[in-house]
């Protein structure tokens, strides 16, 4: 089974239906909830999602759209490395940066998803778009 990282914005697309983007991001999860991929993000994920989703719906539904989440992929602790890390590095977008060293702590993760890939270009980890990403889980090449 493939382990990947799902950065926030890929996050953001599935929870809100966010279109043109969605359509990728729900095939992801689809896959996650088959058990044909392992998903995971950072705790810093959460947060920043729910800040998202607070501007367009009520606590509680932001935080059962959270719960559901939390069921189906794993969160990793963003911790004092990944921030001292973040700080040292070259990465243009300091949240992608302990976004990344997140999930390079974790010896599983295989790719990070995300639709900003401009920003991960310092990732020793592969970075793909959501589409590319399921392009090349359908060509056998995660």
């Amino acid at each position: 089974m493939t382990d990947i990282f799902i950065d926030t914005d890929v996050i953001v697309d599935f929870l809100i239906d966010r279109k043109p983007y969605s359509r990728e991001a729900a095939v992801i999860f689809t896959l996650i909830d088959k058990n044909k991929l392992h998903g995971y993000t950072s705790s810093l994920s959460f947060s920043n999602l729910y800040y998202l989703l607070r501007k367009l719906e009520t606590h509680n539904r932001a935080i059962a759209k959270l719960e559901s989440l939390a069921e189906i992929i794993d969160i990793l602790k963003v911790d004092e490395n990944s921030i001292k890390r973040s700080l040292q590095s070259d990465f243009p977008d300091f949240e992608d940066g302990i976004q990344y060293f997140s999930a390079a702590e974790n010896k599983k993760i295989s790719v990070i998803i995300t639709r900003n890939t401009r920003d991960y270009r310092k990732s020793a980890l592969p970075v793909m778009t959501p589409a590319e990403f399921l392009k090349a889980v359908a060509g056998g090449n995660p």
